[in-house]
């Protein structure tokens, strides 16, 4: 597929009937086996691509990221979604330039958050987040491909959980040219729902979170579009690195090997 021909496919997805999975590889190794596993679409995660390379989340720039999001549109044939955190900077124009170099990149679709990365203000005031969002989605028009805009409004990211704020955001953000809206951190089906009645534009939704355990179906019915897990398949494949290594560490053995995939398996699938 063209990049083209992939973002015209990426859009026709938000239009297809039910929810459609958009799992987050963090390399693009882990891009390809997702490929290969069948998913129609894949969007990488900024923490996941931080913790590959030894950093926190949030410590990748700009510049690095926009690297990692080539390495995995052009290791796969299926259409990719950047995180692109907040633009990766404050101004409207960061956020309208990291959207055209996410779409030069290969990406064909992105997500611009309202994180302020400020702890005394964790997200940007409504006014300035939404002339964030319309930068972006001017940005993204003008790219030579169909480009997939997602707004996300992070306050139950931060710790501020309130849906009256994140919907009037994310209302805001639909009318300043956003193609999906996103709210992280909703963990209640009800809350869900309401985002969706309450929007007119496909709705993103984060699983892989502990305790949540709504299924794909249960999002399907509330009118959910999208569904990611973020950084939960990095951080299941980390969990498991740390559970190896203790189990070496304290009990002398490698029990661990007995659920892996054999070598062969595994070299065959990157063939």
């Amino acid at each position: 597929m063209t990049q083209a021909e992939k973002g015209a496919r990426f859009r026709a997805l938000h239009a297809s009937s039910g929810a459609f999975l958009l799992p987050n590889p963090w390399d693009a190794g882990t891009a390809r086996l997702l490929e290969e596993l069948g998913f129609e679409a894949l969007a990488t995660t900024s923490a996941g691509c931080a913790f590959s390379l030894g950093l926190r989340d949030n410590q990748v720039g700009r510049e690095r990221m926009i690297r990692h999001v080539a390495e995995l549109a052009a290791a796969i044939s299926v259409p990719l979604s950047a995180d692109l955190e907040n633009g990766y900077g404050a101004r409207p124009e960061d956020a309208a330039e990291t959207i055209r170099l996410a779409g030069l990149a290969g990406a064909v679709g992105g997500s611009i958050e309202d994180a302020s990365g400020d702890p005394r203000c964790p997200v940007f005031e409504k006014a300035e987040a939404v002339e964030r969002v319309r930068a972006a989605a001017e940005s993204a028009r003008a790219l030579p491909c169909p480009f997939v805009l997602t707004a996300r409004a992070e306050n139950f990211i931060v710790e501020r959980p309130d849906l009256r704020d994140t919907i009037e955001r994310l209302q805001a953000y639909q009318e300043a040219g956003a193609d999906v809206l996103y709210a992280p951190g909703l963990t209640r089906i009800e809350d869900i729902a309401a985002v969706v009645k309450a929007v007119d534009r496909p709705v993103n939704v984060l699983m892989g979170m502990r305790g949540v355990r709504l299924t794909r179906a249960e999002l399907s019915a509330a009118g959910v579009k999208r569904i990611s897990v973020g950084s939960a398949l990095a951080r299941a494949a980390i969990g498991m690195v740390l559970r190896a290594g203790m189990e070496m560490l304290e009990n002398g053995a490698f029990g661990f090997g007995e659920n892996a995939p054999t070598y062969a398996d595994v070299n065959a699938l990157y063939s």
